[in-house]
């Protein structure tokens, strides 16, 4: 396959006849409602699966994005059905706030406050917002997420958030987001989508105490989470001990981009260079984890690459990671490492029965064990990423 450059055409080419076709024809559940639960390894649809909030708040946001980018109505008419189900099925209407899972008659199945989830709302809503500047009550439903997130997930003595909570905001003996990841009360995962909603809500919300919770987060992902390596730390007990040594390239440069961005929103000149210096080498740093084939790794440690799998969204957020560095420096190399991953995508990643595999195996194998849709794949990475080159890329 002949090798090819990065630009915008080829970022609007997947959007629209790779990514989005994919959601918008093969997951609506017109059945139901919302959105189906799963799409196996397979290609086959499990129409009785679990709907989880991940997913369901991720489509809410990647609809409204491609509707203000794309201007294309029936965007806009997913995003609708996307909230309608959120709101009628997965708020919880008695302690506020929004569940976890539900079954696949919209019927409340884990009902935990995980606060990675109420993030995720805020982020949608708030992209929502902004196709129905009309309604109040979409940006208001995300004011008070925020609001019920400083109330019982912020951690007043030691900062940070809390992992997760109970059905009604009471402490919760196992707060794992997943079962891949360890039991531990703070996690660098959890507060990097508590930035990016934070970051999503002050451009339509531009509340003082919003602007200092996002300023306080931004300045802990900064110092906390960043290690002496410009990785970053994963783990932690809610005193702030490290519980874990392990690194995950594509969240370092995922991160990268979005404490950037977060410091631009704020429009604080101090966090914005010092944003984009940390993301420079955080950027470098994720890039231990490309193996010569041109993928980024899982993770890793600093012995080196821990888990050589290539999931999906690394490639993605290294696209726009490597972009954004380029924006920073003007060092066209950034730009030539973004054509090697982009290649890789290319050669590897797409299906050919649309959207992208869950990933590949260290010999370039895809992966058809894991979901071509599901509670954690969505089009929120990928479709996120070619929406940031069409305005990134020359």
């Amino acid at each position: 396959m002949k090798e090819k450059s990065l630009d915008p055409s080829w970022a609007l080419l997947q959007l629209q006849d790779c990514i989005l076709p994919y959601w918008s024809e093969q997951m609506v559940d017109q059945f139901r409602g919302g959105f189906y639960g799963r799409i196996n390894g397979q290609n086959e649809l499990e129409p009785e699966a679990d709907k989880g909030v991940i997913l369901n708040t991720r489509l809410l946001w990647t609809f409204s994005a491609s509707y203000r980018r794309l201007g294309e109505i029936k965007y806009l008419e997913l995003a609708h059905r996307a909230y309608n189900y959120l709101a009628r099925h997965f708020a919880d209407p008695v302690h506020r706030g929004v569940y976890w899972m539900l079954d696949c008659e919209g019927q409340p199945l884990q009902t935990k406050k995980q606060v990675y989830a109420q993030a995720f709302t805020i982020y949608a809503l708030s992209e929502y917002s902004k196709v129905r500047s009309e309604s109040k009550e979409v940006l208001n439903w995300a004011i008070e997420l925020f609001h019920l997130l400083e109330q019982h997930a912020f951690d007043v003595e030691r900062n940070g958030y809390l992992e997760a909570l109970d059905t009604s905001w009471g402490r919760l003996k196992d707060v794992r987001l997943s079962e891949k990841d360890l039991n531990a009360a703070k996690t660098m995962n959890t507060h990097l989508h508590v930035l990016e909603a934070y970051t999503n809500l002050y451009r339509v919300w531009a509340d003082e105490q919003l602007g200092r919770q996002l300023s306080n987060l931004l300045k802990l992902m900064l110092c906390r989470f960043v290690d002496a390596r410009d990785h970053y730390r994963l783990f932690f007990a809610e005193d702030w001990r490290l519980l874990s040594d392990q690194c995950s390239y594509g969240h370092d440069i995922e991160g990268s981009w979005l404490m950037t961005e977060a410091a631009e929103v704020l429009g604080d000149e101090g966090l914005m260079e010092r944003a984009r210096k940390v993301a420079i080498a955080m950027v470098d740093a994720a890039l231990e984890g490309l193996d010569a084939a041109g993928g980024l790794a899982n993770e890793g440690n600093a012995k080196g690459i821990t888990d050589s799998s290539k999931d999906w969204w690394p490639q993605a957020e290294a696209l726009v990671g490597l972009v954004n560095a380029w924006q920073i420096t003007d060092d066209r190399n950034y730009l030539t490492q973004a054509d090697v991953v982009m290649n890789f995508i290319e050669r590897n990643l797409l299906d050919p029965k649309g959207e992208w595999y869950w990933g590949v195996t260290r010999e370039g194998v895809p992966r058809t064990d894991e979901d071509k849709a599901g509670p954690w794949k969505c089009p929120y990475h990928n479709g996120r990423a070619m929406l940031e080159l069409l305005d990134r890329l020359p």
